[in-house]
């Protein structure tokens, strides 16, 4: 099993490492296997398959240490000891502070909260960093359940560009939630 990085009530969050974003493509349990989690059937969506095989893979080749701010972290469900879903950033904070964050909860495991207490828990890992002093993220106007785990957290949507919206989290605006805890970092 890995150590995660990030631990909220529910969940253990972990970053991926060059070797295990490669098993992470080949849905073949082997990332499972080597995180210490039952199998679960997942696909990867086209989307996430072209960012991990154009961006990620590649930016990590031959690092001895993890990007933190630049790999998959997974959600493990401690209870069930499984995979539910992934986040990522969408490279390191910029001049001003700001990082994007990316995240996908996997179908079976929407509409109970575990996005929203997982990506909490990735927020007060990222504030924590010195560089971090905004965090960005952006959703389709129709997808409804990404907005409403975003409002949840405190984000304010501040821009739309044709069919998306973008959002930002403020330090000032992060209020710490009742029984969603975002938990603890490491």
């Amino acid at each position: 099993m890995t150590t995660p990085l990030v631990e909220t009530g529910r969940f253990r969050i972990v970053p991926l490492t060059h070797r295990q974003l490669k098993k992470y493509i080949k849905t073949d349990f082997s990332l499972e296997k080597e995180l210490g989690v039952k199998p679960v059937p997942r696909t990867v969506p086209p989307a996430l398959m072209e960012a991990l095989e154009v961006m990620l893979l590649p930016s990590m080749e031959g690092l001895f240490s993890v990007p933190l701010f630049f790999t998959l972290w997974t959600i493990i469900h401690k209870q069930e000891n499984i995979i539910v879903g992934d986040l990522c950033f969408k490279g390191d904070p910029n001049e001003a502070g700001e990082v994007e964050v990316g995240y996908g909860i996997y179908d079976d495991f929407q509409n109970k909260g575990y996005m929203t207490e997982a990506l909490g828990g990735i927020i007060l890992w990222a504030f924590q960093q010195p560089a971090v002093k905004c965090i960005l993220a952006e959703t389709e106007q129709e997808n409804l359940a990404s907005q409403r785990t975003l409002k949840k957290l405190h984000f304010e949507q501040y821009q739309q560009v044709n069919n998306m919206l973008w959002w930002r989290l403020t330090p000032s605006a992060r209020v710490v939630h009742d029984s969603t805890s975002p938990g603890k970092a490491f």
